[in-house]
């Protein structure tokens, strides 16, 4: 394809998304609806021939938008928020997720006589909402504060989470010659894997790193560097034959825990605006309407089974969760649709089996359309439907439900085991992540021997067995140091179980040091029996290699004990911090971007006597103690627009600040300004 054709196509595909965009905004409807039909307009199937040159690579640069749009949700991806719904939202998705993806397959296999593979990716496609779409049609009805809101969505995320490991499986074992229970642990095991590498590296290095380059307010590098980070997951993802969507989704989580999530969403919206229009215009360019005249029937039964199947399922999961008639009934009813995850699966089944002629996305696309032009409707008729079913349930069947949630809020009390219990667990999974661990990094150093060094170096091509192995050995005796720290923690939390927290007895300290020592030796020998087996397998063959190995293996583990246990405690350290950071941003008060009507913006100049110079953000703690918004703040000729919590202000800095009266007397009293 020539550049000028490229270009060409680029430039028709952008004026008619905003074309799209602009007319259905101006309509009120779903701006994807929009994208959707555009693309239809551009498709050689409506007209017979192509306005499009080259569609193909149209199709791969919407690949894109899958990755901002995933990378997206996974930055809007809450853990304390999903924590505080876990017992709803957890077990409404994992419900609804089966369910529908039992049915997909069944009218796959049953109805449309379809093979296995092609069934399971119609289950797949059928099983996640859009969580997208929902969210915008909610914040258009002004229903956020609404009971069954915080459930719905929620329920939706888990089912984007549940459902992107789906695809990831299914298609590592569409991949294969087949199916069976070998290719389904493998893939299993993989996924499972990859996720908690990419999880546990990246709570440790990424939100860290993206905190420090934010001190700079420089968004540019910001904003490379996370995309840096997010392309080369995805990457690697796709390497592992899972899909760029896993990848993507990680790495948005991995922003969503440092402190500059919404400073990262702000600077990657255009783009995913850009590219995620693309994305359904490529999406639309697909469909032929003609095909879906011909299936009509297909479709109509696959939107009958969506619509009745999710709203039966998360009504009936809310419901099982304790939750209301009512609020079950509008999370069933606003949950009972699929949107852009179902493209995305569609496209990639083609993609993985290179089955073109398959009415599969023809169907999935016609289904999304028709279950989301219905979904504005249903949320609006949520509230009136749930009110005359909750009036109308039988008043015994009332009685039964209350004493099922009275019973679910006492089981939930008494549940609650002891302190040491859980310190025991999760101690005991602390050394299962760690010995998982040294498996990847040996896994990725067996990989990374497999390919071809000789461009890069013949001598590193010569030897790269031993490099990899001794980086490896280099990481797995890093481990040791944490292992020994953890397991030590164990035999005490266990002493204590067996003995009691007393120790008044006679013989308890002995009994006490027995169990430490006995555990703590347990679990130091299966890591170095780990380590043992990764070298039988990973190691050279050669003598002197093997020579050197062993002696820089071991005089790293002599000398560089200490070192390595600093930097478990620091890794330790930021993997609790990266995990608490919702909590965090809420504490220390997050300073958000606001749009703020012409006029109410209150600009205040820090003189050298001001008690704000030298302080930051944080140590002020403005938003508790005054309510107002520091918006900008200018120094000199710079604008800082993005007014982190670690800013330290200066003298002559000018504020704009924007609040109530009350609260800007109470933020100019706070920052010593007289006038």
């Amino acid at each position: 394809m020539t550049e000028g054709a490229f270009f060409q196509d680029l430039a028709i595909l952008m004026a008619v998304a905003g074309l799209a965009s602009a007319i259905f905004s101006k309509l009120n409807w779903p701006k994807v609806l929009g994208y959707i039909f555009a693309g239809v307009l551009l498709s050689e199937h409506t007209w017979g021939g192509g306005i499009l040159i080259d569609m193909a690579s149209t199709q791969t640069i919407g690949q894109l938008g899958v990755v901002f749009l995933m990378f997206s949700m996974g930055l809007e991806f809450s853990t304390s928020q999903m924590r505080s719904l876990k017992n709803v939202t957890v077990p409404t998705a994992i419900l609804d997720t089966i369910v529908m993806m039992w049915l997909g397959y069944t009218v796959g296999t049953r109805v449309f006589g379809w093979g296995m593979v092609q069934s399971l990716f119609l289950g797949a496609a059928v099983c996640d909402s859009a969580t997208t779409m929902l969210a915008k049609m909610i914040d258009e009805l002004g229903w956020r504060t609404r009971a069954f809101v915080s459930f719905t969505l929620g329920t939706s995320v888990c089912e984007d989470i549940v459902t992107v490991g789906i695809v990831a499986l299914i298609t590592g074992v569409a991949n294969g010659a087949g199916m069976n229970v070998g290719d389904v642990a493998m893939s299993m095991g993989g996924l499972g894997l990859f996720f908690l590498a990419v999880i546990v590296f990246g709570m440790v290095l990424v939100p860290r790193l993206l905190n420090t380059i934010s001190r700079h307010h420089d968004d540019e590098v910001l904003l490379l560097l996370i995309l840096g980070i997010c392309f080369f997951v995805s990457f690697i993802a796709f390497r592992f034959q899972f899909s760029l969507a896993l990848g993507a989704f990680l790495v948005g989580i991995l922003g969503a825990a440092s402190d500059v999530r919404v400073r990262v969403n702000a600077l990657v919206m255009p783009l995913k605006s850009m590219f995620s229009a693309i994305f359904f215009v490529s999406v639309g360019a697909l469909v032929d309407p003609g095909a879906c005249l011909q299936f009509w029937p297909q479709i109509l039964v696959l939107s009958l089974v969506v619509v009745l199947g999710k709203f039966l399922n998360c009504t009936l999961g809310g419901l099982l969760a304790g939750q209301g008639v009512k609020t079950s009934v509008q999370m069933g009813m606003s949950l009972a649709q699929i949107g852009e995850f179902a493209f995305m699966v569609a496209l990639i089944y083609i993609g993985t089996t290179g089955d073109a002629a398959s009415p599969m996305y023809q169907i999935v696309v016609a289904v999304s359309l028709v279950t989301t032009l219905l979904n504005p409707l249903m949320l609006k008729w949520s509230e009136p439907v749930g009110t005359w079913i909750d009036a109308h349930v039988p008043g015994r069947l009332h009685a039964w439900h209350r004493n099922y949630r009275s019973f679910l809020i006492q089981a939930e009390t008494a549940k609650g085991e002891s302190s040491v219990t859980r310190r025991i667990r999760g101690l005991v999974l602390a050394l299962v992540v760690c010995a998982l661990l040294n498996f990847v990094v040996a896994l990725s150093g067996s990989m990374l021997d497999g390919i071809d060094w000789s461009r890069f170096s013949v001598f590193f091509e010569a030897h790269d067995r031993f490099f990899f192995t001794l980086a490896v050995n280099v990481f797995v005796v890093g481990m040791f140091a944490p292992v020994r720290t953890v397991s030590r923690m164990l035999g005490f939390s266990v002493s204590r179980l067996i003995t009691g927290s007393g120790a008044t007895r006679k013989g308890d300290a002995g009994v006490r040091q027995l169990v430490v020592t006995v555990i703590q030796s347990m679990a130091m020998l299966l890591f170095f029996a780990e380590m043992v087996m990764i070298n039988i397998n990973l190691a050279p063959t050669g003598k002197w290699e093997l020579a050197v190995l062993a002696i820089v293996t071991l005089c790293t583990a002599g000398f560089g004990w200490r070192y390595f246990m600093r930097i478990s405690r620091s890794a330790a350290l930021h993997f609790n911090e990266a995990l608490g950071a919702d909590e965090r941003r809420k504490r220390l008060g997050e300073m958000m971007i606001v749009t703020v009507p012409r006029g109410a913006i209150h600009q205040l100049r820090l003189d050298v006597n001001s008690p704000a110079v030298g302080a930051t953000v944080v140590t002020l703690d403005i938003r508790a103690k005054t309510g107002a918004n520091i918006v900008s703040v200018k120094r000199g000729s710079q604008i800082i627009r993005h007014v982190g919590p670690d800013l330290e202000f200066r003298v002559d800095d000018i504020l704009m600040a924007t609040g109530t009266g009350s609260q800007i007397a109470a933020l100019k009293d706070l920052l010593g300004i007289i006038a």
